[in-house]
């Protein structure tokens, strides 16, 4: 009974695996880093459109997870970075909306049960207001045409005209989004960082997280993306670099490691140097108090 209460209270770290060849690989290259979650696209990240998932690529899917003990609340796939929920003009909403929605039904059909993404960009062509409630919209279409996956927002580092730097415009969204058990957040390390929040320092790390609390809450995380950064703080420049060689350093990554609060959750590596995944699991768990 004690290692059962145990298993609930423990950090589950991975990586964003490549799912070439089929997303049955996915798991099995997770596996070989030793990860206890993963993240992943469920097609081409590129294309807006993809060829539907077989029935076997699903069950293989499937089976792989189960061989290698990956539940579905610690696997957080990622949605392709051509869409846009916000998007200012129809042609581009409409086809950004139903990429979103088949990367849902993806979700689906493999089990899972959170599909992250970023929010959504104005492109200048509208106020931040209005593209936030239309985020808000895109959500709700996709929520009501699906069942069972949370849609997961992740936080931006605010680069270009991209909403969801602060945990207001985060909120914002969630206010408008009709099913509130079926929307959450996830959020990047180097991106919270670029975009003016203050985590390398521990009085700067206390008021993010109380901030997080105040204006979100911890009832809404579903996911973390562990990375450091290659730009100075409040840059709104998102430049991902390997844990603890770069300018956020290794203190943050100390603390969230033994932080109860993020405990249950797929923490995910999204470092730019895959061969180095391995290593960095490890480094990170040696963190551990």
């Amino acid at each position: 009974m004690l290692l059962k209460c145990n298993l609930g209270f423990m950090k589950y770290i991975g990586a964003h695996v490549s799912a070439s060849g089929g997303v049955e690989n996915a798991p099995l290259n997770a596996h070989e880093i030793g990860a206890k979650a993963f993240g992943l696209f469920t097609k081409n990240q590129r294309q807006w459109v993809a060829k539907d998932l077989t029935s076997e690529s699903i069950n293989a899917f499937r089976s792989n997870c189960e061989k290698f003990g990956y539940l579905p609340q610690h696997i957080l796939p990622h949605d392709s970075y051509l869409i846009n929920l916000g998007h200012p003009e129809k042609e581009g909403l409409e086809k950004s909306r139903a990429a979103f929605l088949d990367e849902m039904r993806r979700c689906e059909q493999l089990g899972l049960n959170r599909l992250n993404f970023h929010p959504g960009s104005h492109l200048t062509k509208t106020d931040e207001e209005s593209c936030l409630k239309t985020i808000a919209e895109s959500i709700n279409i996709a929520l009501e045409k699906t069942n069972g996956v949370t849609a997961v927002i992740e936080n931006t580092a605010g680069q270009g005209s991209n909403l969801g730097h602060t945990f207001e415009q985060i909120r914002f969204i969630i206010d408008y989004v009709d099913d509130r058990s079926r929307v959450g957040v996830c959020i990047d390390t180097c991106h919270a960082y670029s975009a003016g929040y203050d985590l390398k320092s521990k009085e700067g790390y206390d008021e993010t997280m109380s901030k997080l609390e105040e204006k979100i809450g911890f009832d809404f995380l579903r996911g973390i993306h562990l990375n450091d950064t290659k730009k100075e703080f409040g840059s709104r420049v998102d430049r991902h670099e390997l844990i603890g060689k770069g300018i956020l350093g290794r203190e943050v990554f100390r603390r969230i490691m033994n932080d109860p609060r993020f405990d249950g959750l797929p923490i995910i590596l999204e470092t730019p140097d895959e061969s180095m995944w391995k290593e960095e699991i490890r480094f990170l768990y040696s963190l551990v108090d």
